[in-house]
């Protein structure tokens, strides 16, 4: 019998569903209480994560589930930051 290997599940902050950990992009926020963008899902710090489109990080924003998942009121040049984050790992997904 052979065994399958478990798929991480996690859920997206923004739109509530649920996918491959691979699928999504991890938020963190690390000790210093500084927030970025970790697309390979192993930096150190506590982790949100968001479904890889832009729509869904702005309904994040929006709605502020940020500031619910890391426990602190987020500032508007980190969300800008994010998003600029975002759009660079989309555009380098594009051109592979």
């Amino acid at each position: 019998m052979i065994k399958t290997k478990k798929i991480p599940q996690r859920k997206c902050i923004a739109c509530q569903t649920r996918g491959d950990k691979k699928g999504l992009i991890r938020i963190v926020k690390n000790k210093e209480g500084q927030i970025f963008l970790d697309p390979s899902g192993k930096a150190n710090g506590r982790g949100a994560y968001v479904c890889a489109t832009k729509e869904c990080l702005e309904k994040a924003i929006k709605t502020k589930a940020l500031n619910r998942a890391f426990r602190v009121d987020v500032e508007d040049d980190v969300y800008s930051h994010l998003i600029e984050e975002l759009e660079k790992y989309e555009n380098e997904d594009e051109n592979e």
